[in-house]
C-alpha cells in the first residue's frame, strides 16, 4: 500500500491516491486531473474510484473528468444527490482495493453530507483516516458555508452541532496511531486555525487541536462559529458546480479566445489585470483591477468577482497568461474568461504615486481605507481614523469612501491594496486614489 498526498499550496488543498495490487483510488481530486494519470503511469496502476468526501466549496474537483476518461467509479454520499453517474458510499460501506479497504464515515459537520475514508491495511489494522473538511490539523472544517447551497441546505447553529457528534462518536475513538490525512493546509479559508502540517496522527489532535478538547456542546458550538474567516463569493457556486461535475478541463480552456496586441474591450465588462503593479501603475486600462499573480490568486479572484460576472484577463506575456488562465479554472471562472490577452505598447492610465513623507507629516489631508479583513483590523489597527473596507466587500461598499480628500488605500503587505487602490480609482475620479503598497510594513501595529 502506498499513499501520495498532492499539495496545491495557491488552494491549501490536499487531494490523495492510495494503491494497492496496482489499483489506485483517487481521494478529493483537484480540477486538472494530468498529475494522477502520471501517478498511475509511473506505478503501473489503474485508477479505479475517485471518492469526493463532499461537494468541495473552494475548488473544483475532476471526479467527472477522471469517471469519464478512465471508468473508475465515483463514490460520495447518498445525501449529497450527486447529478452524475455514481455509487452511493455512507456509513459502513466497504470499497476493497487490492489488499486493503476503504471504510465510509458519516461526518456531517463541515456540510450535511460529509464522509470521512478509514483505511484498513493488509492485517487489517486501522491505519489512516481521509478527513476531508472535517477534521484538519489543528482545527475542524466550518459550519457556515451551506446555508444555502448544495442538496441539503443547514444553518449553521445545526452543522457545529453535528460536527461535537462527529468529532467526538466517531474520529476521536479512533486509536491514536491512525494518520490523519485532511483536505486543506494553512491558508485555507474552511477553517480558521489551521496548523502548517500537512497530516497528523489522532493522538496528536486529541492532545493539541483546540476543537478536540473537553467542553460542552453549547461551547463548542459557540466556539466554533466564532471569528470564522470571510466567505468568498464562488463558494456556493463551486459546492453547485462540484454536485454537477465539471467540464474537462483541457476542452473548456480551448475554448477561451486569446488576444495577442490591440485590444479594445467591450463597455461595462469587467478587466483583470494581472500584472505586477509597477507594470500596472506605469500603464493600464481605464476600469482594470490589478489582481496580481500570486499565491492566493484564486482565493481573491473568486472573492472579488462574482461567478456571474464576464471579465478580461490581462497577463504579461504568454507564459503568464497560460498559468493565470489555469488558476482561474481551479475555480471554475474560465469559461467567464471574455478573452485572455496580452497588450502590446503602452497602455493609456496611469496611476498616482503617494508622497510619503507628505503623507507622514499631513495625515489629516488624506482618508486612510484600510482593506484587511474585519479579524485583522480587529487584532490590531495601523492608523487610529482609518476606514475599515475588506477587499472583497469593497466593490459594493466604495461608496462609504469620501471623496473631499486624497484617498490611501493600505493592506498588510501590499498586494491587497494594489487590487483595492484600482477599485476604488473606478469609482472615485475627484480626488487621487494612492497605494501605499509595500511601505505599510513600516508602519508599527498598535494592539487594541
Amino acid at each position: 500500500m502506498l499513499i501520495e498526498q498532492f499539495y496545491d499550496k495557491g488552494l491549501a488543498h490536499g487531494s490523495y491516491a492510495i494503491i494497492s495490487e496496482n489499483e489506485i483510488v483517487l481521494i478529493d481530486p483537484a480540477r486538472d486531473p494530468q498529475p494522477y494519470y502520471e501517478f498511475a503511469d509511473k506505478h503501473d496502476g489503474k485508477i479505479i474510484g475517485v471518492i469526493e468526501t463532499h461537494p468541495h466549496a473552494d475548488f473544483v474537483s475532476s471526479h467527472l473528468e477522471i469517471h469519464q476518461k478512465t471508468g473508475a467509479s465515483i463514490y460520495v454520499s447518498k445525501l449529497l444527490a450527486a447529478d452524475y453517474e455514481h455509487s452511493t458510499f455512507d456509513e459502513g460501506d466497504i470499497l476493497k482495493v487490492g489488499k486493503i479497504k476503504l471504510q465510509a464515515i458519516n461526518t456531517p459537520g463541515h456540510s450535511p453530507d460529509s464522509i470521512c475514508i478509514l483505511v484498513i491495511d493488509e492485517d487489517g489494522s486501522e491505519h489512516a483516516i481521509f478527513t476531508g473538511d472535517t477534521l484538519f490539523v489543528g482545527d475542524v472544517g466550518r459550519p457556515d458555508l451551506r446555508e444555502s447551497a448544495g442538496n441539503i441546505v443547514a444553518k449553521k447553529e445545526q452543522l457545529a452541532r453535528e460536527m461535537y457528534h462527529s468529532t467526538r462518536e466517531k474520529l476521536m475513538t479512533l486509536p491514536e496511531d491512525v494518520i490523519v490525512y485532511p483536505a486543506h493546509g494553512p491558508g485555507s479559508l474552511c477553517g480558521k486555525n489551521l496548523s502548517p502540517e500537512l497530516n497528523s496522527t489522532i493522538g496528536k489532535e486529541l492532545r493539541e487541536n483546540y476543537a478536540l478538547q473537553s467542553m460542552s456542546e453549547t461551547m463548542f458550538v459557540d466556539m466554533l462559529i466564532k471569528d470564522q474567516p470571510f466567505v468568498p463569493k464562488y463558494f456556493g457556486y463551486n459546492v453547485m458546480l462540484n454536485k454537477k461535475g465539471a467540464e474537462h478541463l483541457e476542452d473548456s480552456l480551448k475554448a477561451i479566445p486569446r488576444i495577442h496586441g490591440d485590444f479594445v474591450p467591450e463597455e461595462n465588462v469587467l478587466i483583470i489585470d494581472t500584472r505586477k503593479e509597477k507594470k500596472y501603475k506605469a500603464g493600464h486600462l481605464k476600469n482594470s483591477i490589478n489582481l496580481q499573480d500570486g499565491s492566493k490568486f484564486e482565493t481573491w479572484l473568486g472573492s472579488v468577482v462574482s461567478p456571474d460576472e464576464s471579465f478580461y484577463l490581462i497577463a504579461g506575456d504568454k507564459a503568464a497568461l497560460e498559468t493565470i488562465i489555469r488558476k482561474t479554472a481551479k475555480i471554475g471562472y474560465e469559461r467567464q474568461i471574455r478573452a485572455a490577452v496580452i497588450p502590446d505598447g503602452h497602455l493609456p492610465e496611469i496611476s498616482p504615486a503617494i508622497d510619503l513623507e507628505d503623507f507622514d507629516k499631513n495625515k489629516s489631508n488624506y482618508t486612510i481605507v484600510d482593506i484587511r479583513n474585519t479579524s485583522e483590523v480587529r487584532s490590531h489597527k495601523i492608523f487610529d481614523n482609518a476606514i475599515n473596507i475588506p477587499l472583497h466587500q469593497l466593490r459594493e461598499r466604495y461608496d462609504e469612501i469620501p471623496k473631499d480628500k486624497a484617498v490611501v488605500v493600505h493592506c498588510a503587505g501590499g498586494y491587497r491594496s494594489a487590487a483595492g487602490s484600482s477599485i476604488i480609482a473606478q469609482h472615485i475620479s475627484e480626488v487621487p486614489v494612492l497605494d501605499m503598497s509595500d511601505a505599510i510594513t513600516h508602519y508599527p501595529k498598535k494592539t487594541i
